[in-house]
């Protein structure tokens, strides 16, 4: 590649990046998951209309592959632990014997209705039995669930791409000859063995950032997702399952108390964002149109077996025992969204050479499709109708977390050290700048807000919150300080940087 081609290159890469992220707003407010835009604009570029062909699968196998591990990473990261708790036990279930379920009810329904062989049948279940993390979390941001049906759902969506992806490569494997104690011994060793590396060093990740300081704030977020993606790529390279291992270490880095946990959910948002898009343009470029018209017939029908037999029985076997009531379990069925997991798990077959495998393709993408179309904004509906949510907006007040570039604002932090002239500084003699101002003090790991005679001390991290025109004159006067004492001005120390 030239550096012109590299430019060019870089200049449609932006532009669409740009583009799907304007369409994000778009989708939002008319209720659709934002990966049908992304795939339009996948399919928009694709040969049947700008003209570029892309048909490579291994390509977007191993793309995808890389994607969805970071999307589970980002969605470790952003879980809290007290949330989903008590949703972990049948969410476990319903990403295992509901996956079960689920795969065998579809791959009957192919059988039986679309005359696939017994392997694609069992293809498509496995590949249509992972719900989607992205898909379903961007219609419930707006519906008010009860925590314990969120919580089960975030969970959910988590566990069970692993089962999914180990039930896909099974199925894709040539000779084709199932057995059941090899598929049921696969499935323990991969999902025990990738919990235990997710939760081994997801705690000596966490452990480790404890007890060493890092020499910038911006390496904590790196550090942290990049333990995430460790996680990944050492259970895959022992044989486990590398999904759940890269959101179980997520989680436990998540809650593990370490620092700059909201400039980490940040960065994870931002990364996991920016995989989606390129995950589903990537997508939607494999895809071609114009043959896409001759599966909706098949991906309609497989898609009602899923969406009135198979999801309905799997969520019915797995969460009975718990005693979780009717409303609660049809809302969890309605609310089982599929979205790029089973696209990209389509592709294994592809890459693996199974017979006829293009098709399902093409019969997922369809359904994906047409059932988000369907599902997404019924959702608040449905919910309302079984009572799961208010009829009524909320009449409470809105709060929400405002980024500082738009007021305007930074937020400065500095730590004490031994040798500084701050220590027994009360936050009146700092005499900051005006509009600035010490919004918190870190102490001992105790968080406070400071009053105007509270003294620093040494080791203290003090948070000031000041504009963007102040904050030249707010450091220099913090760094006067720390030199001199209260009276630096006195003795000509002004904190010009050394």
């Amino acid at each position: 590649m030239t550096l012109q081609q590299l430019y060019v290159a870089l200049l449609v890469g932006a532009v669409v990046l740009l583009v799907s992220i304007a369409a994000t707003r778009a989708a939002t407010r008319v209720g659709l998951p934002s990966l049908l835009l992304f795939l339009g604009v996948g399919v928009l570029l694709g040969e049947d209309v700008l003209g570029f062909e892309f048909a490579d699968t291994q390509v977007a196998q191993n793309l995808g592959t890389a994607a969805l591990a970071v999307i589970l990473v980002e969605g470790g990261l952003t879980t809290t632990w007290s949330e989903v708790r008590a949703a972990v036990a049948p969410a476990g279930v319903l990403a295992s014997v509901g996956v079960g379920v689920s795969t065998v009810v579809t791959a009957a329904g192919g059988h039986l209705l679309l005359g696939l062989g017994w392997q694609q049948a069992l293809l498509l279940g496995a590949i249509l039995s992972s719900t989607d993390a992205a898909a379903v979390f961007s219609i419930l941001r707006v519906v008010p669930l009860p925590r314990r049906v969120g919580g089960l759902l975030e969970a959910e969506s988590g566990f069970n791409d692993a089962p999914s992806v180990i039930l896909v490569l099974l199925f894709s494997a040539s000779p084709f000859r199932p057995d059941a104690l090899d598929l049921v011994g696969s499935l323990l060793y991969e999902l025990a063995a990738g919990a235990a590396i997710g939760i081994a060093l997801g705690w000596l990740g966490a452990a480790a950032l404890r007890r060493v300081a890092l020499p910038a704030s911006g390496l904590y977020p790196i550090a942290i997702f990049g333990l995430g993606v460790l996680a990944f790529a050492a259970a895959g390279a022992a044989g486990a399952s590398g999904f759940l291992a890269a959101y179980v270490s997520a989680v436990v880095l998540a809650n593990a108390g370490l620092p700059h946990r909201a400039a980490t959910r940040s960065f994870a948002e931002g990364i996991g964002w920016l995989a989606q898009i390129g995950l589903f343009v990537l997508l939607g470029l494999l895809v071609t149109p114009h043959r896409l018209p001759h599966d909706v017939v098949p991906a309609v029908v497989i898609g009602l077996v899923l969406l009135l037999l198979a999801r309905p029985l799997s969520v019915l076997a797995s969460l009975t025992p718990f005693r979780f009531p009717v409303r609660e379990q049809l809302f969890v069925s309605w609310a089982g969204l599929r979205g790029a997991v089973p696209i990209v798990l389509a592709t294994f077959p592809i890459v693996r050479g199974v017979p006829h495998s293009d098709r399902l393709l093409t019969i997922v993408f369809v359904l994906v499709v047409v059932y988000t179309l369907v599902q997404g904004p019924s959702l608040p509906a449905v919910a309302r109708r079984l009572g799961l949510a208010p009829r009524e907006v909320t009449r409470e007040i809105l709060v929400e977390s405002a980024p500082l570039d738009v007021l305007d604002a930074e937020l400065l932090t500095t730590t004490v050290p031994g040798t500084s002239r701050l220590n027994a500084v009360s936050i009146l003699e700092l005499r900051l700048p005006e509009p600035s101002v010490v919004t918190l003090i870190i102490r001992d790991g105790r968080t406070f807000v400071p009053t105007p005679d509270t003294q620093l001390r040494t080791g203290d991290e003090v948070l000031v919150v000041t504009t963007r025109l102040a904050r030249d004159r707010t450091e220099r006067r913090l760094r006067a300080v720390s030199r001199r004492g209260p009276l630096a001005h006195w003795f000509g120390e002004f904190g010009a940087p050394d």
